[in-house]
Protein backbone atom coordinates (compact mmCIF):
# COMPACT_ATOMS: atom_id res chain seq x y z
CA UNK A 1 0.00 0.00 0.00
CA UNK A 2 1.26 3.45 -0.93
CA UNK A 3 0.75 6.28 1.53
CA UNK A 4 0.06 9.04 -0.98
CA UNK A 5 0.13 12.66 0.13
CA UNK A 6 -3.59 13.36 -0.09
CA UNK A 7 -5.42 16.51 0.98
CA UNK A 8 -8.59 17.11 -1.10
CA UNK A 9 -9.10 20.84 -1.63
CA UNK A 10 -11.19 23.10 -3.85
CA UNK A 11 -9.91 26.39 -5.23
CA UNK A 12 -11.88 28.85 -7.35
CA UNK A 13 -14.68 27.58 -9.63
CA UNK A 14 -14.87 23.79 -9.74
CA UNK A 15 -17.38 20.97 -10.04
CA UNK A 16 -18.14 18.88 -6.96
CA UNK A 17 -18.35 15.73 -9.10
CA UNK A 18 -15.64 14.94 -11.64
CA UNK A 19 -16.83 14.83 -15.27
CA UNK A 20 -20.23 16.31 -14.42
CA UNK A 21 -21.81 19.77 -14.15
CA UNK A 22 -18.73 21.70 -15.23
CA UNK A 23 -18.68 25.42 -14.38
CA UNK A 24 -20.14 27.33 -17.32
CA UNK A 25 -17.63 28.07 -20.06
CA UNK A 26 -14.93 25.71 -18.73
CA UNK A 27 -13.11 22.63 -19.95
CA UNK A 28 -12.13 19.91 -17.48
CA UNK A 29 -8.67 18.30 -17.38
CA UNK A 30 -7.76 15.41 -15.08
CA UNK A 31 -4.22 15.28 -13.71
CA UNK A 32 -3.71 11.90 -12.07
CA UNK A 33 -1.20 9.30 -10.94
CA UNK A 34 -1.03 5.54 -11.49
CA UNK A 35 -3.32 5.71 -14.48
CA UNK A 36 -6.78 6.33 -13.09
CA UNK A 37 -6.17 4.64 -9.73
CA UNK A 38 -4.07 7.17 -7.80
CA UNK A 39 -4.67 10.67 -6.44
CA UNK A 40 -6.01 13.14 -8.99
CA UNK A 41 -6.93 16.79 -9.43
CA UNK A 42 -9.47 18.17 -11.87
CA UNK A 43 -8.56 21.48 -13.44
CA UNK A 44 -11.18 23.78 -15.00
CA UNK A 45 -9.78 25.79 -17.91
CA UNK A 46 -11.10 28.66 -19.97
CA UNK A 47 -9.84 26.98 -23.18
CA UNK A 48 -9.58 23.34 -24.30
CA UNK A 49 -6.16 22.06 -23.13
CA UNK A 50 -5.45 20.76 -26.66
CA UNK A 51 -5.96 24.11 -28.41
CA UNK A 52 -2.32 24.39 -29.48
CA UNK A 53 -1.17 26.12 -32.64
CA UNK A 54 2.15 24.29 -32.87
CA UNK A 55 3.79 21.26 -31.27
CA UNK A 56 7.48 20.31 -31.55
CA UNK A 57 9.60 17.69 -29.85
CA UNK A 58 9.52 13.97 -29.01
CA UNK A 59 6.43 14.17 -26.77
CA UNK A 60 4.13 14.57 -29.76
CA UNK A 61 1.51 11.86 -30.30
CA UNK A 62 1.90 9.31 -33.09
CA UNK A 63 -0.50 7.50 -35.37
CA UNK A 64 0.19 4.53 -37.63
CA UNK A 65 -1.84 2.86 -40.37
CA UNK A 66 -1.24 -0.90 -40.27
CA UNK A 67 -3.20 -1.28 -43.52
CA UNK A 68 -0.13 0.08 -45.31
CA UNK A 69 2.31 -2.49 -43.90
CA UNK A 70 3.81 -4.95 -46.40
CA UNK A 71 5.79 -8.20 -46.38
CA UNK A 72 4.67 -9.45 -42.99
CA UNK A 73 5.31 -13.10 -43.85
CA UNK A 74 3.75 -16.46 -42.92
CA UNK A 75 5.30 -16.61 -39.43
CA UNK A 76 4.24 -14.45 -36.47
CA UNK A 77 7.92 -13.87 -35.68
CA UNK A 78 8.12 -12.07 -39.05
CA UNK A 79 5.20 -9.79 -38.16
CA UNK A 80 5.98 -6.07 -38.15
CA UNK A 81 7.15 -4.96 -34.69
CA UNK A 82 5.62 -1.55 -34.06
CA UNK A 83 6.00 -0.55 -30.40
CA UNK A 84 7.85 -2.20 -27.54
CA UNK A 85 9.53 -1.98 -24.16
CA UNK A 86 10.94 -4.59 -21.78
CA UNK A 87 7.45 -5.76 -20.79
CA UNK A 88 5.47 -5.74 -24.03
CA UNK A 89 5.83 -6.06 -27.81
CA UNK A 90 3.10 -5.09 -30.26
CA UNK A 91 3.16 -6.58 -33.76
CA UNK A 92 0.86 -6.39 -36.78
CA UNK A 93 0.55 -9.65 -38.72
CA UNK A 94 -1.09 -10.54 -42.02
CA UNK A 95 -1.27 -14.25 -42.78
CA UNK A 96 -2.08 -14.93 -46.44
CA UNK A 97 -2.15 -18.74 -46.25
CA UNK A 98 -1.96 -21.59 -43.74
CA UNK A 99 1.21 -21.90 -41.71
CA UNK A 100 3.40 -24.83 -42.81
CA UNK A 101 5.25 -24.92 -39.48
CA UNK A 102 4.62 -24.60 -35.74
CA UNK A 103 5.78 -21.75 -33.52
CA UNK A 104 6.56 -21.40 -29.84
CA UNK A 105 7.28 -18.21 -27.90
CA UNK A 106 9.76 -18.76 -25.06
CA UNK A 107 9.86 -15.02 -24.26
CA UNK A 108 6.36 -14.66 -22.81
CA UNK A 109 2.62 -15.11 -23.26
CA UNK A 110 1.07 -14.00 -26.56
CA UNK A 111 -2.29 -12.33 -26.96
CA UNK A 112 -3.73 -12.51 -30.49
CA UNK A 113 -6.53 -10.14 -31.43
CA UNK A 114 -8.08 -11.23 -34.74
CA UNK A 115 -8.77 -8.02 -36.67
CA UNK A 116 -10.03 -9.61 -39.90
CA UNK A 117 -10.61 -13.13 -41.20
CA UNK A 118 -11.20 -16.61 -39.85
CA UNK A 119 -8.74 -19.37 -38.94
CA UNK A 120 -8.38 -22.76 -37.31
CA UNK A 121 -5.94 -22.80 -34.40
CA UNK A 122 -4.08 -26.04 -33.67
CA UNK A 123 -1.98 -26.07 -30.51
CA UNK A 124 -0.73 -28.32 -27.72
CA UNK A 125 -4.19 -28.24 -26.15
CA UNK A 126 -6.22 -29.10 -29.23
CA UNK A 127 -8.24 -27.30 -31.92
CA UNK A 128 -10.14 -23.98 -31.74
CA UNK A 129 -11.98 -22.09 -34.49
CA UNK A 130 -11.25 -18.34 -34.58
CA UNK A 131 -13.13 -15.39 -36.07
CA UNK A 132 -12.79 -11.62 -36.22
CA UNK A 133 -12.91 -9.96 -32.80
CA UNK A 134 -11.43 -12.95 -30.94
CA UNK A 135 -8.85 -12.48 -28.22
CA UNK A 136 -6.69 -15.61 -27.87
CA UNK A 137 -4.32 -15.94 -24.90
CA UNK A 138 -1.47 -18.33 -25.76
CA UNK A 139 0.61 -19.26 -22.71
CA UNK A 140 4.38 -19.05 -22.94
CA UNK A 141 6.04 -21.96 -24.79
CA UNK A 142 2.78 -23.32 -26.25
CA UNK A 143 3.23 -24.82 -29.73
CA UNK A 144 0.68 -23.58 -32.24
CA UNK A 145 -0.16 -22.84 -35.86
CA UNK A 146 -3.05 -21.40 -37.89
CA UNK A 147 -4.86 -22.87 -40.89
CA UNK A 148 -6.81 -20.43 -43.02
CA UNK A 149 -8.70 -20.36 -46.29
CA UNK A 150 -8.09 -16.64 -46.75
CA UNK A 151 -6.12 -13.72 -45.37
CA UNK A 152 -6.10 -13.17 -41.60
CA UNK A 153 -5.02 -9.91 -39.98
CA UNK A 154 -4.12 -9.87 -36.30
CA UNK A 155 -2.63 -7.69 -33.60
CA UNK A 156 -0.09 -9.61 -31.49
CA UNK A 157 0.61 -8.35 -27.97
CA UNK A 158 3.42 -10.18 -26.19
CA UNK A 159 3.59 -10.13 -22.39
CA UNK A 160 7.37 -10.35 -22.31
CA UNK A 161 8.71 -12.42 -19.40
CA UNK A 162 5.28 -12.35 -17.81
CA UNK A 163 1.82 -13.91 -17.84
CA UNK A 164 -1.66 -12.63 -18.68
CA UNK A 165 -4.21 -12.50 -15.87
CA UNK A 166 -7.76 -11.22 -15.46
CA UNK A 167 -8.31 -7.88 -13.71
CA UNK A 168 -9.63 -7.58 -10.17
CA UNK A 169 -13.30 -6.74 -10.72
CA UNK A 170 -13.77 -5.47 -7.18
CA UNK A 171 -17.26 -4.51 -6.08
CA UNK A 172 -18.95 -5.72 -9.26
CA UNK A 173 -17.81 -9.32 -8.70
CA UNK A 174 -16.13 -11.98 -10.86
CA UNK A 175 -19.05 -12.41 -13.29
CA UNK A 176 -19.17 -8.77 -14.45
CA UNK A 177 -17.79 -7.54 -17.78
CA UNK A 178 -17.57 -11.16 -18.87
CA UNK A 179 -18.25 -14.33 -16.94
CA UNK A 180 -15.21 -16.67 -16.91
CA UNK A 181 -17.64 -19.34 -18.16
CA UNK A 182 -17.56 -17.69 -21.61
CA UNK A 183 -13.84 -18.45 -21.98
CA UNK A 184 -13.38 -21.13 -24.64
CA UNK A 185 -10.54 -23.65 -24.63
CA UNK A 186 -9.26 -25.90 -27.44
CA UNK A 187 -10.78 -29.35 -27.90
CA UNK A 188 -9.14 -32.65 -28.74
CA UNK A 189 -11.77 -33.20 -31.42
CA UNK A 190 -11.86 -35.01 -34.75
CA UNK A 191 -10.17 -32.10 -36.55
CA UNK A 192 -7.30 -32.16 -34.07
CA UNK A 193 -6.86 -35.93 -34.34
CA UNK A 194 -6.99 -35.76 -38.15
CA UNK A 195 -4.00 -33.43 -38.34
CA UNK A 196 -1.80 -35.76 -36.27
CA UNK A 197 0.74 -37.77 -38.24
CA UNK A 198 3.66 -40.09 -37.58
CA UNK A 199 5.00 -39.84 -41.14
CA UNK A 200 5.01 -36.13 -42.04
CA UNK A 201 7.96 -34.05 -40.84
CA UNK A 202 7.28 -30.79 -38.97
CA UNK A 203 9.44 -27.86 -37.86
CA UNK A 204 8.93 -25.66 -34.82
CA UNK A 205 10.28 -22.09 -34.83
CA UNK A 206 11.01 -21.07 -31.25
CA UNK A 207 11.52 -17.42 -30.31
CA UNK A 208 13.80 -16.70 -27.36
CA UNK A 209 15.23 -13.22 -26.72
CA UNK A 210 13.93 -12.32 -30.19
CA UNK A 211 16.19 -14.92 -31.80
CA UNK A 212 14.76 -17.88 -33.69
CA UNK A 213 15.73 -21.53 -33.23
CA UNK A 214 14.25 -24.22 -35.49
CA UNK A 215 13.55 -27.73 -34.18
CA UNK A 216 12.73 -30.56 -36.62
CA UNK A 217 10.55 -33.58 -35.95
CA UNK A 218 9.83 -36.64 -38.09
CA UNK A 219 6.21 -36.47 -36.84
CA UNK A 220 3.67 -33.84 -35.86
CA UNK A 221 4.48 -32.88 -32.22
CA UNK A 222 0.86 -31.78 -31.70
CA UNK A 223 0.13 -35.37 -30.70
CA UNK A 224 -1.61 -34.95 -27.32
CA UNK A 225 -4.34 -37.49 -26.60
CA UNK A 226 -5.60 -35.65 -23.52
CA UNK A 227 -4.80 -33.12 -20.80
CA UNK A 228 -6.05 -31.85 -17.44
CA UNK A 229 -5.29 -28.72 -15.47
CA UNK A 230 -5.99 -24.98 -15.33
CA UNK A 231 -3.36 -23.71 -17.78
CA UNK A 232 -4.52 -23.55 -21.39
CA UNK A 233 -5.04 -21.41 -24.45
CA UNK A 234 -8.26 -19.43 -23.86
CA UNK A 235 -10.46 -17.37 -26.17
CA UNK A 236 -12.97 -14.56 -25.59
CA UNK A 237 -14.60 -12.39 -28.27
CA UNK A 238 -15.34 -8.70 -27.81
CA UNK A 239 -18.99 -9.58 -28.44
CA UNK A 240 -18.93 -11.50 -25.14
CA UNK A 241 -17.96 -8.36 -23.22
CA UNK A 242 -20.73 -6.54 -21.35
CA UNK A 243 -19.15 -3.20 -20.47
CA UNK A 244 -19.53 -1.41 -17.17
CA UNK A 245 -21.73 1.66 -17.65
CA UNK A 246 -23.00 4.64 -15.69
CA UNK A 247 -25.73 6.84 -17.14
CA UNK A 248 -24.69 9.71 -14.84
CA UNK A 249 -20.87 9.61 -15.05
CA UNK A 250 -18.29 8.98 -17.81
CA UNK A 251 -16.22 6.03 -16.59
CA UNK A 252 -12.43 6.10 -17.07
CA UNK A 253 -10.80 3.66 -19.54
CA UNK A 254 -9.57 1.49 -16.66
CA UNK A 255 -13.18 0.36 -16.14
CA UNK A 256 -12.89 -1.49 -19.45
CA UNK A 257 -9.78 -3.55 -18.56
CA UNK A 258 -9.88 -7.03 -20.12
CA UNK A 259 -6.41 -8.47 -19.37
CA UNK A 260 -3.57 -7.52 -17.04
CA UNK A 261 0.01 -8.14 -18.15
CA UNK A 262 3.37 -7.46 -16.56
CA UNK A 263 3.40 -3.62 -16.13
CA UNK A 264 0.66 -3.05 -18.70
CA UNK A 265 -3.07 -3.58 -19.18
CA UNK A 266 -5.25 -4.40 -22.21
CA UNK A 267 -8.67 -2.72 -22.33
CA UNK A 268 -11.55 -3.16 -24.77
CA UNK A 269 -13.94 -0.44 -25.90
CA UNK A 270 -17.18 -1.94 -27.22
CA UNK A 271 -20.52 -0.38 -28.20
CA UNK A 272 -22.45 1.02 -25.23
CA UNK A 273 -25.16 3.60 -24.52
CA UNK A 274 -24.10 7.20 -24.00
CA UNK A 275 -24.55 8.79 -20.60
CA UNK A 276 -28.05 10.26 -20.29
CA UNK A 277 -27.71 12.63 -17.34
CA UNK A 278 -27.81 16.16 -18.82
CA UNK A 279 -24.82 17.35 -16.78
CA UNK A 280 -22.57 14.32 -17.42
CA UNK A 281 -19.76 14.40 -19.99
CA UNK A 282 -20.52 12.18 -22.97
CA UNK A 283 -17.02 12.17 -24.46
CA UNK A 284 -13.63 11.21 -22.94
CA UNK A 285 -12.34 13.90 -20.61
CA UNK A 286 -9.09 15.79 -21.19
CA UNK A 287 -6.33 14.32 -19.10
CA UNK A 288 -2.65 13.88 -18.46
CA UNK A 289 -1.69 10.24 -18.02
CA UNK A 290 1.57 10.96 -16.26
CA UNK A 291 2.53 7.36 -15.49
CA UNK A 292 1.40 5.34 -18.54
CA UNK A 293 1.85 5.42 -22.31
CA UNK A 294 -1.52 4.94 -24.04
CA UNK A 295 -1.92 2.96 -27.28
CA UNK A 296 -5.21 2.29 -29.10
CA UNK A 297 -5.79 -0.11 -31.99
CA UNK A 298 -8.98 0.76 -33.88
CA UNK A 299 -10.82 -2.42 -34.94
CA UNK A 300 -14.19 -1.41 -36.35
CA UNK A 301 -16.97 1.18 -36.27
CA UNK A 302 -17.00 4.94 -35.90
CA UNK A 303 -14.56 6.37 -33.37
CA UNK A 304 -16.61 9.10 -31.77
CA UNK A 305 -13.80 11.01 -30.03
CA UNK A 306 -11.34 10.91 -32.95
CA UNK A 307 -11.26 12.43 -36.43
CA UNK A 308 -9.66 10.93 -39.57
CA UNK A 309 -9.15 7.57 -37.86
CA UNK A 310 -10.21 4.34 -39.57
CA UNK A 311 -10.04 0.61 -38.74
CA UNK A 312 -6.52 -0.80 -38.69
CA UNK A 313 -4.92 2.39 -37.35
CA UNK A 314 -2.96 2.71 -34.11
CA UNK A 315 -2.48 5.84 -31.99
CA UNK A 316 0.20 6.29 -29.33
CA UNK A 317 0.03 9.00 -26.68
CA UNK A 318 3.26 9.08 -24.64
CA UNK A 319 3.35 9.56 -20.89
CA UNK A 320 2.87 13.24 -19.99
CA UNK A 321 1.03 14.19 -23.19
CA UNK A 322 -2.13 16.20 -22.45
CA UNK A 323 -4.90 14.90 -24.67
CA UNK A 324 -8.62 14.42 -25.12
CA UNK A 325 -11.26 14.45 -27.84
CA UNK A 326 -10.60 16.06 -31.20
CA UNK A 327 -12.34 19.38 -31.94
CA UNK A 328 -14.94 17.60 -34.09
CA UNK A 329 -16.10 15.70 -30.98
CA UNK A 330 -15.88 18.54 -28.46
CA UNK A 331 -19.20 19.99 -29.61
CA UNK A 332 -20.87 16.76 -28.46
CA UNK A 333 -19.52 16.97 -24.91
CA UNK A 334 -22.99 17.12 -23.33
CA UNK A 335 -25.33 16.13 -26.14
CA UNK A 336 -24.82 13.29 -28.60
CA UNK A 337 -26.73 12.75 -31.83
CA UNK A 338 -26.94 8.96 -31.34
CA UNK A 339 -28.06 6.76 -28.45
CA UNK A 340 -24.70 5.10 -28.02
CA UNK A 341 -21.19 4.48 -29.27
CA UNK A 342 -20.50 2.37 -32.35
CA UNK A 343 -16.85 1.46 -31.98
CA UNK A 344 -14.60 -1.44 -31.07
CA UNK A 345 -11.01 -0.71 -30.08
CA UNK A 346 -8.18 -2.32 -28.12
CA UNK A 347 -6.23 -0.12 -25.71
CA UNK A 348 -2.82 -1.01 -24.26
CA UNK A 349 -1.58 1.16 -21.36
CA UNK A 350 2.07 0.56 -20.45
CA UNK A 351 3.72 1.54 -17.16
CA UNK A 352 7.10 1.97 -18.89
CA UNK A 353 7.82 4.19 -21.92
CA UNK A 354 7.48 2.58 -25.34
CA UNK A 355 9.89 2.80 -28.24
CA UNK A 356 8.79 2.88 -31.87
CA UNK A 357 10.29 0.20 -34.12
CA UNK A 358 11.43 0.75 -37.72
CA UNK A 359 8.23 -0.68 -39.21
CA UNK A 360 6.12 1.91 -37.38
CA UNK A 361 8.02 4.76 -38.98
CA UNK A 362 7.21 3.39 -42.42
CA UNK A 363 3.44 3.80 -41.89
CA UNK A 364 3.26 6.88 -39.65
CA UNK A 365 0.72 9.64 -40.21
CA UNK A 366 2.90 12.68 -39.55
CA UNK A 367 -0.07 15.03 -39.36
CA UNK A 368 -1.69 13.37 -36.35
CA UNK A 369 -0.51 16.01 -33.86
CA UNK A 370 -2.22 18.70 -35.96
CA UNK A 371 -5.58 16.94 -35.79
CA UNK A 372 -6.29 18.87 -32.57
CA UNK A 373 -5.71 22.23 -34.28
CA UNK A 374 -9.03 23.95 -34.87
CA UNK A 375 -9.92 24.91 -38.42
CA UNK A 376 -10.26 28.70 -38.80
Amino acid sequence: MRNWIQFPRTEGKASKQAHCDLPEGTWEREVGREGFFGPATHMYHAHPPTDWESFEGPLRPRAYDTNELKDRGPCPWQAARLLENNSVQMRSWRLEQSMDHLVRNADGDDLLFIHNGQAELYCDYGHLSLRDGDYVVIPRSTMWRLETAGAVEALLIECTNGAYQLPDKGLVGPHAIFDPAVLDTPKIDDAFKAQQSDTVAWKVRVKKRNQISTIGYAFNPLDAVGWKGDLSVVRVNWRDIRPLMSHRYHLPPSAHTTFVGNRFVVCTFVPRPFETDPGALKIPFFHNNDDFDEVIFYHRGEFFSRDNIHPGMITWHPTGFTHGPHPVAQGNAFEQKADGTNEVAVMIDTRDPLEACDAAGEVEWDGYVDSWVRCP
